[in-house]
């Protein structure tokens, strides 16, 4: 059943962004790579703007579709699993008071096959200003895990993030850097430590086809982890590679290929217990 809802979900995803107005490309009118930066640098930038259905209203409403063969975060494997995680965002067009941003993001396990199950619900609340060619970013994620059981007997585990973060997409690499302190009891489900994550990305236009913007997106983040879901002190490092390939005009497909080095508290056997790993997935996006 679960996996009829996964392909149906898809489907639909599919056919609204067929219909929808345009595709956008932009990296800013998306909040997923707040939540997952295997993404970084996986949008390209060379793309039109779309003209939003809510353009009117001076909002911009925005979706994207990650499928993945495991579900990878902050060099953690939350799911062995495949996994499908949409997402979808609605934004103020920026201004010079700046951009405000807010976000449903999801993942659902595409089947059981192993002990991990990672159904997960995220709602991201996001504040950007833009100063010549540096961005800074303000934030709060309210994470829902719906199958995890707290130690305190509740019926569902949560958490709640803060972060804030310093980008500058002009630069050479586009570097960025993020800290992301997680407030919520570990007894809730929370993560109760900090997270501090520099990232890169290039994104390098391929002309084999004219008239169509391929390109060659390359990415890559370094973490550090104090005592966010684990003892003590540790990080993970993940590269990735991709191809934007437009499918339609308001769709373009990216499949990529990444790989996972975690260290420290991740990677002890008596603490997180994580170990370098490739994975994989396709991601989609357009905008109404």
């Amino acid at each position: 059943m679960r996996s009829k809802l996964c392909i149906l979900g898809i489907i639909g995803f599919m056919v609204t962004c067929l219909c929808s107005g345009a595709f956008a490309q932009d990296a800013d009118s998306s909040l997923s790579e707040v939540r997952n930066p295997s993404l970084h640098g996986i949008v390209t930038e060379t793309r039109e703007e779309a003209k939003p259905l809510l353009e009117n209203l001076g909002l911009e409403l925005s979706a994207d579709l990650n499928i993945s063969n495991i579900y990878m975060w902050r060099g953690i494997m939350l799911d062995g699993d495949p996994v499908m995680q949409p997402g979808f965002y609605l934004a103020t067009h920026s201004y010079p008071w700046g951009k405000l941003k807010a976000g449903v993001w999801m993942s659902h396990d595409m089947s059981n096959r192993d002990a991990l199950k990672s159904s997960e619900t995220d709602y991201i609340l996001d504040y950007t200003y833009t100063y010549k060619d540096v961005g800074i970013s303000l934030g709060h994620i309210y994470y829902d895990f719906p199958d995890a059981l707290p130690a305190d007997g509740a019926a569902k585990g949560w958490s709640r993030e803060v972060y804030t973060g310093i980008s500058f997409p002009k630069l050479f690499l586009s570097p960025s850097v993020y800290y992301y302190y997680d407030y919520g009891k570990k007894e809730d489900g929370g993560g109760e430590g900090s997270y501090t994550m520099l990232s890169v990305s290039r994104s390098i236009a391929l002309d084999m086809i004219k008239k169509v913007a391929c390109s060659l997106d390359l990415s890559g983040h370094i973490g550090l982890n104090n005592k966010q879901y684990y003892r003590g002190k540790g990080g993970d490092a993940a590269f990735g590679i991709g191809v934007t390939l437009p499918l339609t005009k308001n769709v373009s497909m990216k499949p990529n290929i990444n790989y996972s080095i975690p260290w420290g508290n991740i990677s002890d056997k008596g603490n997180g217990n994580q170990k370098a790993r490739f994975y994989s997935g396709v991601y989609l996006s357009c905008a109404f």
